[in-house]
Parts: structure tokens; sequence; C-alpha cells
């Protein structure tokens, strides 16, 4: 088992840590199965599984924290549920109950406590559900049988560079989704198209890749890695208010379960070559710090939870 005396709990990458157990549920002859439990790490796929073939293969991502009263809080675990059920009707896929995903998420995320990082060290338990397609398909068809698989590994911030101002690049040779495509629903296909934009900013000194909508290429869509908002005066605006420039911004960021909160000091676009600087300065501005501390106070159990967010485990 891993030995956590070693662990800087307080700089932890964004990557996998081998944890100690992960849980799984299969859909088989019409019916979900018994929630089971394992330290194996690999999945044995039929080589013509669907999801190998025909991108059946969809995932969540949502986090644990361990709080200053020793509790271990989820952070909305059911909208979560909702959005895996959403994606699985959109791609043909059998959705997973919300109950059993609930029950799924508690029962990894106790099994794997020891890997919570402690109060105050700025890092989470992160919980990667997916399911994927496991029946054998040769012509182009859904799946009859699913499994679904969560497993844990406790992470820092997304961003190497934490809570700081990034820049990002816009390139319009990229579309990360088709309209009335996939982009809807959190399938893995969604974040392939987007890696050769984001690789591109990446080597560029960028921390992502900012896309446009792919049908007019005059609106801004979203980051990579995460969605994006800006903010005007005491107004909160994100891509679906319309169009939007990054020069009307008095603040602007990356949001979303990895990122939490990354603001975003200047938008490049690198085919117009244009600058559009948010934050002269570099620094992070008033309302995107008081929505990231409002956010993690909530839920590290530090502010109150006036929404029913907060889920314990037991």
């Amino acid at each position: 088992m891993t030995n956590l005396e070693n662990i800087d709990w307080a700089h932890l990458p964004f990557g996998y840590m081998k944890t100690d157990y992960n849980v799984r549920c299969t859909f088989k002859d019409g019916k979900w199965g018994e929630i089971e439990v394992t330290q194996d790490e690999t999945i044995t796929l039929h080589m013509a599984a669907s999801c190998l073939h025909y991108g059946q293969e969809i995932f969540e991502g949502l986090k644990a924290f361990r709080g200053q009263d020793g509790k271990i809080r989820l952070f909305r675990p059911d909208e979560n549920a909702k959005r895996l059920q959403n994606s699985a009707l959109g791609i043909k896929m059998q959705p997973l109950p919300e109950d059993i995903f609930l029950e799924m998420c508690k029962k990894v995320v106790k099994l794997n406590e020891r890997f919570i990082p402690p109060y105050g060290s700025g890092s989470s338990l992160y919980l990667r559900p997916l399911e994927i397609g496991i029946s054998p398909r040769v012509g182009v068809s859904p799946a009859d049988e699913y499994t679904v698989i969560i497993f844990v590994t406790p992470v820092g911030p997304y961003f190497k560079e934490g809570f700081q101002c990034t820049k990002v690049a816009v390139y319009r040779e990229y579309d990360r989704a088709a309209p009335c495509g996939t982009g809807r629903w959190k399938v893995g296909g969604n974040y392939a198209a987007g890696m050769g934009a984001t690789a591109r900013a990446k080597e560029a000194g960028f921390s992502a890749a900012l896309f446009l909508d792919p049908k007019e290429k005059k609106y801004l869509d979203e980051c990579g890695p995460a969605n994006f908002f800006i903010v005007k005066g005491n107004t909160y605006i994100t891509p679906k208010s319309g169009s939007i420039l990054p020069a009307e911004a008095d603040e602007a960021a990356e949001c979303g379960t990895a990122a939490v909160t990354a603001p975003i000091s200047e938008v490049v676009d690198m085919d117009k070559d244009v600058h559009y600087v948010i934050r002269k300065d570099g620094s992070v501005g008033p309302k995107v710090t008081a929505l990231y501390n409002r956010l993690r106070a909530i839920q590290m159990g530090d502010y109150p939870d006036e929404h029913g967010w907060v889920v314990f485990v037991d």
C-alpha cells in the first residue's frame, strides 16, 4: 500500500496517484449489478468493445474535501450524477441511476479516506467517474453492456500557477465541438478534439486555448479544460449570454471542477495579433477573488452551505 509519510500535500500536482481502491458497477442482462470493490487499476476489454471503436465513453469529475471540523464533504455530486445520465442518453448509453452513483461516490471516498488531503493544504481528493460501452461491436450500434468505474486521486491545482492570472490564446483553425454535436455532453472525444490547440497554446507559454464558436468564429465558447466567464461591473457573463468581447471585461476567468476558478489577465488572438488585456498589472480582480474564496469556503465547511450543495460522507 502507498506510504503517505513523504507526500507533500500542499504541493501536489494535478495528476494520477495510486490509491487503495476503486469501485465498479456493470449493466448486463438489462439491469445494473451490485457495486464491486477492487484494487485492480486495469480494465479487461474485448478488442471490439464499442468504447474503443465508436467512442461510447463518458466521464465526470468531482471532489471531496476534509474540513477543519474533520468532516468529509462531497461538492454537488447530485449534479454530476445528472450530467452523467444526460451524457449517457446523448450517445445512446445506459444511464446510471442517481442513487447508485451517490453510493459509489461515498463508498470510494470512504475506502480511500487516508488519501484525502488535510484541511488547509489547498489540495483535495478528486473523483473520476467514467462509463464505457463494453459490448463487442463491428457495425456502428450502441452496446448492450456498460461498466461504470469511479477511482480517486489526491490533487493540487489544475494549473501549476495556482490562483494567479494567466494568459490564454485563440486559434481559429481549431474547433472543440460542432454545433448540435457532442459538445453538450461530457464525452472524451470532445477533449481529444481540443488537444492540438491546447498543446500549441502551452508551447507558446499560455495556460490554455480559448475556443470560439465553430459556426461563425466570432463568439467566445470555452477554454479547453474549463468553462469561461467575464465580470463587467456587477454582472457575471457566460458565453451563453450572447456576444461578448474580452476587451469589455473588468475580470475574466476559467472555471470548473478541476480548475475551480483560474483568473485570466489577457486573451491573445493569435490569428489577428490582437491582445485583449483584461488586468494590466497582472493582478487577480476582486470579484474573481471573492468568488474563489467563497466557493472554497463552502467546499471546506468554512461558510454556511445555503444552497444544499454539500453532501457529507459518514
